[in-house]
C-alpha cells in the first residue's frame, strides 16, 4: 500500500499535566468480548529470573518478558484494549479511519488487532523510522503516512504529527484517533492484566522494586495506580531517556526508539514514583548487549535501558529484595542500530572503550 504524501503542517500544543485522582479503570465493560484469534495470545508473557546477569547480587532480579506478546511488545496490550472498547462503544465501525502516530511498536501493535477487526489504519511515522518497522505495517495493510518536517516551535516531530492529526479527524468525518498518550485504556489495560500477572508469577514473594521505562507512561500508570489502589509498598522506578520532556525540560537528542517523549502525556504520574532515573543512547546499548551474552535475551532498546538502571541502582536496594525489570519489547527490531557495531560507531563513537569492558564483564 503507498505512502500517503501530507500538507506540511509544523505546530502542535502538548498535552497538559493529568490529576492524579484520575484512576485508570479496572474492569472491562459488561458485554465486553474477550479477544479472538491471534489477539486472544496477548498477555501472558512469563516472568523470568535473570541468573546470570546480577550473578553475585544481593537481591534476586525478574525480567517481564513483553516482546513475547504476538505483536512484540508492550503496546500489544493497549492497542487491543483501546480499539476493542472503540468497537464496543460505537466509537469505530466497519467504515472508521483509525489514526496515530507511532514509527514503533504502538504503530505495529494496532495493525496487527485493526487486520484482525478489518479495520483502515493509518499510521504517520517519521524519518526515523526502521525500514523493518515500515515492512511490518504494511505487511499488516496499514497506509502509512511520512511527516518530515518537524514543528516549528520545537524543533520535534511528534508536535507536528500531532497537529496533522487535527487535520484528519476534520477531514475523515469517519475517524478515530486512538490518543495513546491520554487514553486511560491505555493505563487500563496494563491495570487490568500486566502488574496482575507479575504480582501472581512472584508466587506470594514481596514485589520490592519495578523497574518500568517510560513513553507514554501508560505501563507506568496503570501498573501504579494498582500498587496504590491494593496498598502495595512497591517502589516503582521510572527509568526516561537523557532529553525526555516527561520528568524534565531539558531538551537533548534521542537515539533510542521508544524510551522517552518530546511531550508530557497526560498520563504521566504527578506522585508515587519512587525514583526516576535518566539513562543515555550508550546505557540502553550497553544494557541491550550485556543482557543478550549473558542471559540470552535479545531486547529492545528502552529494555537496555531498564537493565542498565537496575544495575546503576543495586547499592541502593537492600539484602533479599526482589526486584522485576520490565523489558517493553524484543531486540529483531534494532539489528540495525543498537546491535550493529557499524550503527554504534557513527552515533556513539566514544561508548566502543565503555563497551569492551562491559563485554568482559560478562
Amino acid at each position: 500500500m503507498p505512502f500517503v504524501d501530507p500538507p506540511h503542517e509544523s505546530e502542535q500544543t502538548a498535552p497538559v499535566g493529568f490529576h492524579p485522582t484520575q484512576a485508570a479503570p479496572d474492569t472491562k465493560p459488561k458485554n465486553f468480548n474477550i479477544s479472538g484469534g491471534i489477539l486472544g495470545a496477548i498477555g501472558g508473557t512469563p516472568l523470568v529470573p535473570l541468573e546470570k546477569h546480577f550473578p553475585s547480587s544481593h537481591f534476586s532480579c525478574f525480567a517481564k518478558l513483553e516482546g513475547l506478546n504476538p505483536g512484540g511488545s508492550a503496546k500489544d496490550r493497549p492497542s487491543v484494549a483501546i480499539i476493542e472498547r472503540a468497537l464496543q462503544t460505537g466509537e469505530i465501525d466497519a467504515d472508521t479511519l483509525v489514526v496515530e502516530a507511532s514509527s514503533g511498536n504502538t504503530g505495529i501493535g494496532l495493525a496487527m488487532v485493526c487486520a484482525y477487526h478489518g479495520l483502515r489504519l493509518r499510521c504517520l511515522i517519521d524519518p526515523k523510522v526502521t525500514t523493518q518497522n515500515v515492512d511490518i505495517l504494511l505487511a499488516y495493510g496499514a497506509e502509512i503516512e511520512m511527516i518530515g518536517h518537524p514543528d516549528q516551535a520545537t524543533a520535534e516531530l511528534l508536535p507536528a504529527k500531532l497537529r496533522r492529526i487535527e487535520v484528519i479527524l476534520q477531514e475523515e468525518k469517519n475517524s478515530f484517533w486512538v490518543n495513546q498518550y491520554a487514553s486511560l485504556e491505555n493505563s487500563g489495560a496494563h491495570y487490568r492484566s500486566t502488574i496482575k500477572e507479575i504480582l501472581r508469577d512472584l508466587d506470594g514473594r514481596m514485589l520490592d522494586y519495578l523497574f518500568i521505562a517510560t513513553g507514554t507512561c501508560g505501563t507506568l500508570r496503570g501498573c501504579l495506580d494498582y500498587l496504590v489502589d491494593h496498598d502495595y509498598s512497591t517502589k516503582v522506578v521510572a527509568v526516561d531517556a537523557l532529553g525526555s520532556q516527561i520528568f524534565s525540560s531539558d531538551k537533548h537528542n534521542r537515539l533510542i526508539p521508544g524510551l522517552g517523549s518530546a511531550i508530557c502525556p497526560k498520563l504521566t504520574p504527578t506522585e508515587g514514583v519512587h525514583q526516576i532515573m535518566h539513562l543515555t543512547a550508550a546505557d540502553c546499548v550497553i544494557g541491550c548487549r550485556q543482557l543478550a551474552l549473558s542471559e540470552a535475551i535479545l531486547a529492545g532498546g528502552s529494555s537496555g535501558g531498564v537493565i542498565t538502571a537496575v544495575k546503576q541502582l543495586s547499592s541502593d536496594i537492600p539484602k533479599g529484595a526482589t526486584v522485576v525489570a520490565l523489558l517493553p519489547d524484543r531486540g529483531e527490531r534494532y539489528l540495525d542500530t543498537i546491535y550493529s557495531d557499524e550503527w554504534v560507531r557513527a552515533e556513539l563513537g566514544d561508548i566502543a572503550h565503555h563497551w569492551t569492558k562491559a563485554t568482559e564483564q560478562c
